[in-house]
């Protein structure tokens, strides 16, 4: 049967989710939303970044709140997805209008569905690790006898949820108002719900099947698969690579007909329900919309790579991909984060991965061996430090980069030593999810001409699987002899320097990588100069924003009349009362400021001035 949590479990649980909340809660609302938070903020309100379903507000000489913020229909949030997000996340956004209906709007609020699936993460993958880990849930017409006890599983799923805790891609995507947390949510509970089918169905198959005793029936459990199918898809289209890793799994497990029917059913009923979507929602325009950027951004990869503003674009040929998925493979493992670059300079990684691979050798030579040779006790972490007078650059971190491999070993060492055939199939699944959404993002920049695409967020489904394996690996160590474990231990100590150091720099707003900035961003600027107009404003005042040049990408989607931007208005709008009758009008003389008129006099208030650099409040310069 399956077991109940201990109280140490159990108190040790309860304190990972609460510093998992506390690390994704500390600065949450420090820094101003970017673009695509804005694009979130409005789409969640129906609300047409540029105005292309207000122009009865804006084609006016002068436009009030409550004119910004009259009801709005389904219509308008179809067309505020397609024009806003090509129509992807229709689920997420859906979420994000009943969390700002219920708790108001601000920075932290728009964020917290993002910290809170973030945090559900961590909590559902120890429950996953447990749940099909654990020897009491395993069948007993299995082949082999489980060798991790319910203890060894309890660890493991601990230490699964903290890693999971602590990785800098979930903590800065927790901050992040974006589909991401929620969806690699729906995800890891897709593939839980899809493991229990597997689970019953062949619980059902065998003679004695004392795992169904208790258990959610499997129609629920169908109903359930699909429904977070749908969910998921629906929060971001690329979810439909974790789904494709489940039909493998069953192309090579599944040899149940009936299960098979039930699944395929289950499938097409789910696409029915999500083409409802791309025939009659915002999805009818994604597959232009994708089409659109694909030429676009090829034709900046052949003609200006470097000088574009959207950062470097290169051709999709096979160097190129291979050069921009070093790092995201390398970053997808905790214990490799930030070695991507160091992967990539052949001069020092070349000597670091040689002597990673000799070191591998010797321990795979001596790792049995209560008492090896006395030279083994010095070679091991000689070889280790025999980089040092090579490197020449980041010595340190190409030192983490030398125990890459033997880790990698590590992982393996614990699968064949602890893991049952039953558990390997497991295994498998999660080798499925840790690559394959990676290799079809790169396979998509390949087909699509361009590196563009090729950014962690897309593929990010793996890392809750991913904390699995690193789990193996740490659980692995202890069990070694002190003259393999203290240098390995060591290094990746300093791996966990650089991990906190990370942390610091997402948390300062101040790491390209994972907030899209080098420098820190001011507090929200919109939300500001609301606070400021709703103290200042007298009837009779007017108020003015700044008359700025638009860029027209396509005519079809773009769908606008005004020949400037009419987003500055628009996110001020957002944060003052939907029944004020403040005038307003956007001003062809202001470029950058948005200012308050007092009365018929000259007398200007300047509310809030954007000159210095659009990167401090959200945007690129």
């Amino acid at each position: 049967m399956f077991t109940p949590l201990s109280r140490t479990t159990l108190f040790l649980l309860s304190a990972l989710l609460v510093l998992a909340l506390c690390l994704r809660l500390y600065r949450v609302g420090t820094y101003s939303i970017y673009f695509d938070e804005k694009s979130t903020l409005l789409i969640s309100q129906s609300v047409v970044l540029e105005g292309s379903n207000q122009r009865d507000v804006f084609s006016k000489p002068y436009f009030t709140p409550a004119e910004f913020w009259k009801p709005k229909t389904f219509t308008d949030f179809v067309e505020a997805s397609i024009r806003g997000d090509i129509g992807n996340s229709p689920a997420y956004y859906a979420v994000v209008w009943l969390w700002l209906k219920l708790f108001g709007l601000s920075d932290t609020s728009l964020r917290m569905p993002s910290v809170i699936f973030s945090v559900l993460i961590v909590w559902l993958l120890f429950v996953f690790v447990r749940r099909h880990f654990q020897t009491g849930s395993r069948l007993t017409g299995s082949a082999g006898f489980p060798a991790l006890s319910n203890r060894s599983v309890d660890t493991l799923a601990l230490t699964s949820a903290a890693i999971a805790t602590i990785e800098p891609f979930f903590v800065s995507y927790s901050h992040i108002a974006r589909n991401y947390s929620m969806t690699f949510f729906l995800t890891l509970l897709a593939t839980h719900l899809f493991l229990l089918i597997q689970e019953r169905v062949r619980s059902q198959d065998s003679i004695r099947s004392p795992a169904a005793s208790g258990a959610v029936s499997l129609p629920v459990l169908y109903v359930a698969y699909g429904f977070v199918f749908v969910t998921a898809v629906l929060s971001h289209y690329l979810a439909i690579t974790v789904f494709l890793c489940h039909g493998l799994y069953a192309l090579l497990y599944l040899r149940n007909s009936r299960a098979w029917i039930t699944l395929g059913i289950t499938s097409v009923v789910g696409l029915g329900l999500v083409s409802l979507w791309f025939f009659f929602g915002g999805g009818k325009y994604t597959f232009f919309t994708l089409e659109q950027q694909k030429n676009f951004y090829r034709h900046i990869a052949l003609t200006n790579p470097t000088g574009s503003g959207y950062g470097l674009i290169l051709p999709a040929t096979f160097p190129n991909i291979s050069i921009r998925a070093i790092p995201i493979f390398s970053d997808l493992f905790i214990i490799t984060n930030g070695l991507g670059n160091q992967l990539t300079g052949l001069r020092n990684s070349i000597p670091a991965l040689g002597l990673s691979v000799l070191a591998t050798g010797l321990l795979h030579r001596y790792f049995t061996v209560p008492k090896p040779p006395v030279w083994v006790y010095v070679a091991f972490p000689l070889i280790l430090l025999a980089g040092l007078p090579v490197y020449t650059v980041t010595p340190l971190r190409l030192l983490v980069l030398s125990v890459s491999i033997p880790f990698i070993y590590l992982i393996v060492r614990f699968i064949i030593d602890n893991i049952n055939s039953d558990q390997k199939r497991i295994v498998i699944l999660l080798l499925f999810l840790t690559f394959i959404p990676t290799f079809f993002l790169l396979f998509m920049a390949w087909r699509s001409g361009h590196t563009f695409g090729i950014t962690q967020r897309y593929s990010g489904f793996s890392f809750p699987y991913v904390c699995i394996l690193v789990a193996m690996g740490l659980l692995q160590l202890p069990k070694l002899h002190w003259w393999f474990s203290l240098p390995i231990a060591t290094l990746l100590v300093l791996q966990g320097v650089h991990i906190g150091q990370l942390l610091g720099e997402i948390y300062a707003d101040e790491s390209p990588k994972y907030t899209y900035f080098g420098k820190a961003r001011i507090a929200n600027p919109y939300w500001a100069s609301a606070q400021r107009l709703k103290e200042l404003y007298a009837p009779g005042d007017t108020i003015l924003y700044p008359n700025k040049k638009r860029i027209i990408y396509s005519e079809k989607i773009d769908k606008t009349y005004s020949p400037v931007t009419l987003i500055d208005a628009q996110m001020v709008n957002v944060y003052l009362p939907k029944d004020a009758q403040y005038i307003q009008r956007v001003d062809p003389n202001e470029r950058d400021r948005i200012v308050l008129v007092k009365g018929n006099s000259d007398k200007k208030i300047t509310i809030f001035d954007f000159q210095g650099g659009m990167y401090r409040y959200g945007d690129s310069e």
